[in-house]
């Protein structure tokens, strides 16, 4: 497909909308409703950190001042982050048996042990419950970038991807409205329960979403071979070199991830008690500073295609990892310390904005791999760099113990970004080519 053929693609998609056949909306509904629970339920665990540790910590016989909370915290994220490493499991299930049921399978296990956590009764019990509930919410993102890839029509699918990668963004409006409305009634443990929701939608999404016909064209063929040759392929020539480069910027994404999004209700509930305001307030501003966040990231997936159209996927990542670096050094380096939380309002859509850089990977990784191999490739490589991003999570940790503030440990995350821009050029540009077969 030609340059002038995609600018007029785009162009005339409001008229071909409607041209989607009802499988191809039932395939984008259901791929971006699964995403978007996902984004609410990942958000709670950040989103009621510091008051699941006031509850758990004592139990421990840990004091929780905001020095060991940002510790344990960074422990807990970190074993999130190890529970989404091993969710790569769910590309070779995927490429066996099919996209749509290993989606159906990684949403009802993130809801089911996102809501048990809200009923542990230690730390220990809370951080196991909250490693296995990202061994779902691992998979949905690669389960449904790849599925929607393979269903919508080449003029809109860059389109569809940017849209669909926007779900989790809203919701994690979703749960922050929530907390912002009702966080102080619900308390923690009743966040928590909300997220098993979640699992009532597996039976909708197993009614109207279809399998890809990419995938079903050759399925007997992939069912005769070993479970793990998706994974042999993606690792060796002529696609190992792409898929270390993919697996570099991803931790470079994930990395900000925690910086940029996941800490920002517990430092803004730290600004809100240097500021003296009460619990109900400091709830209030933390649901708002993610609504922020996340409300910014949505106009920045939206903006996606159109930036790579200009820039290539390259250009485009490039640009998010520097709106990331101002972002963070803002926030962190300078509105932090000042104890401002009108100044950190300011940076938080820069944050948002740079947040959308993990929409490139949704529409760039389908392009880069065959159908045989796409959902392992997917997975593999969006999960194992949160393996690498863990032990930079228990550093970062430690930063914040060490030095009694969140300031400085996420900070020098910019310096991150500052290195993902010149490593952009590891992973193939792939602007203008049709999705592989």
């Amino acid at each position: 497909m030609t340059i002038h053929e995609r600018t007029s693609a785009s162009t005339t998609a409001p008229q071909r909308r409607e041209r989607l056949s009802k499988a191809q909306r039932h395939a984008f509904w259901g791929s971006f409703g699964g995403w978007a629970m996902d984004g609410f339920n990942w958000t709670i665990f950040g989103l009621v950190l510091a008051p699941t540790m006031d509850t758990l910590l004592p139990r421990a016989g840990i004091d929780p001042t905001p020095e060991n909370i940002g510790w344990y915290g960074q422990i807990s994220a970190a074993l999130f982050l190890l529970g989404w490493g091993c969710s790569a499991i769910w590309g070779p299930i995927a490429d066996r048996f099919g996209r749509k049921p290993a989606m159906m399978a990684s949403i009802l296990m993130y809801a089911v042990f996102t809501a048990l956590a809200g009923i542990a009764s230690n730390l220990w019990e809370w951080n196991a419950y909250r490693f296995l509930a990202a061994v779902g919410v691992g998979g949905e993102w690669a389960m449904a970038g790849t599925l929607l890839a393979e269903v919508m029509p080449e003029r809109v699918r860059e389109r569809f991807g940017g849209l669909m990668h926007s779900a989790a963004y809203f919701g994690v409006l979703a749960v922050s409205a929530v907390y912002l409305l009702a966080g102080a009634e619900l308390g923690w443990r009743g966040m928590f329960l909300l997220g098993g929701i979640p699992a009532l939608a597996v039976f909708l999404i197993r009614r109207t979403t279809p399998e890809p016909g990419r995938w079903q064209e050759n399925a007997d063929d992939r069912r005769r071979r070993s479970f793990w040759q998706p994974v042999v392929e993606v690792l060796t020539p002529p696609y190992r070199a792409r898929t270390i480069g993919n697996l570099l910027l991803l931790v470079v994404c994930v990395i900000g991830l925690w910086a940029g999004s996941t800490y920002v209700p517990t430092a803004m509930n730290n600004l809100s008690a240097y500021a003296g305001y009460g619990h109900t307030t400091a709830v209030r501003l933390a649901g708002i500073s993610s609504m922020t966040v996340a409300a910014f990231t949505i106009l920045g997936c939206f903006a996606v295609p159109r930036l790579a159209g200009r820039l290539g996927w390259r250009g485009a990542l490039a640009v998010l990892f520097a709106l990331m670096l101002v972002g963070t050094v803002g926030a962190y380096a300078v509105a932090y310390p000042l104890h401002s939380i009108g100044l950190t309002f300011v940076f938080l859509p820069v944050l948002g904005l740079g947040g959308a850089s993990f929409a490139v990977f949704t529409i760039w990784l389908p392009e880069q791999y065959p159908t045989r191999m796409r959902a392992t490739a997917f997975a593999l490589t969006t999960t194992f760099s949160r393996w690498v991003a863990a032990a930079c999570t228990f550093l970062i940790g430690y930063g914040i113990h060490a030095t009694g503030s969140l300031s400085v440990p996420l900070s020098l995350t910019a310096v991150v970004f500052a290195v993902g821009t010149l490593l952009v050029r590891l992973a193939p540009e792939t602007r203008d080519q049709a999705l592989p077969a």
